[in-house]
């Protein structure tokens, strides 16, 4: 079942997406950040447990929102989950007027198969990147930017 995230999900969508960080996969995140922004996550959940989440960050000015905090389990991998997840995010970015979205990645292949265009990171607006320069990988950051009309 896909649905939003509530707060007793934090510690469990951090696990999941640390799994990742570990890997050089994705970047980590802090429960505090979690928690400050349960709002914006949506969670794949199966028999009590979380096994995929998203998070759909709006960032306001002109109509721009930043897809982030996207991983699914590996056991979970390759069944539609993540599409699902995505498709949930979309669907609330047009609820909120968003125009576009865009993702930062390490795997942008899997983003181009669901309609995202790659895009030069230095195209995107400077208030992104107050968080980038709080990430230990700023500013050798091999992340990928791409982007998506709503």
């Amino acid at each position: 079942m896909i649905r939003k995230a509530r707060l007793e999900d934090a510690e469990s969508i951090q696990k999941l997406i640390n799994n990742f960080a570990k890997q050089d996969l994705m970047l980590a995140r802090s429960l505090n950040e979690i928690y400050e922004n349960i709002r914006d996550f949506w969670i794949f959940e199966e028999a009590g447990n979380i096994y995929g989440c998203c998070a759909l960050h709006i960032l306001g000015w002109q109509g721009l929102a930043e897809l982030k905090s996207f991983a699914v389990s590996e056991q979970k991998q390759n069944k539609g989950i993540g599409r699902k997840l995505i498709s949930k995010a979309l669907d609330e970015a047009k609820d909120f007027s968003v125009k576009k979205i865009f993702v930062l990645t390490y795997k942008p292949e899997y983003f181009k198969t669901i309609g995202f265009n790659e895009l030069d990171k230095n195209e995107l607006p400077q208030k992104i990147w107050a968080e980038c320069c709080n990430c230990p990988k700023f500013p050798d950051c091999e992340e990928i930017a791409l982007i998506k009309e709503v």
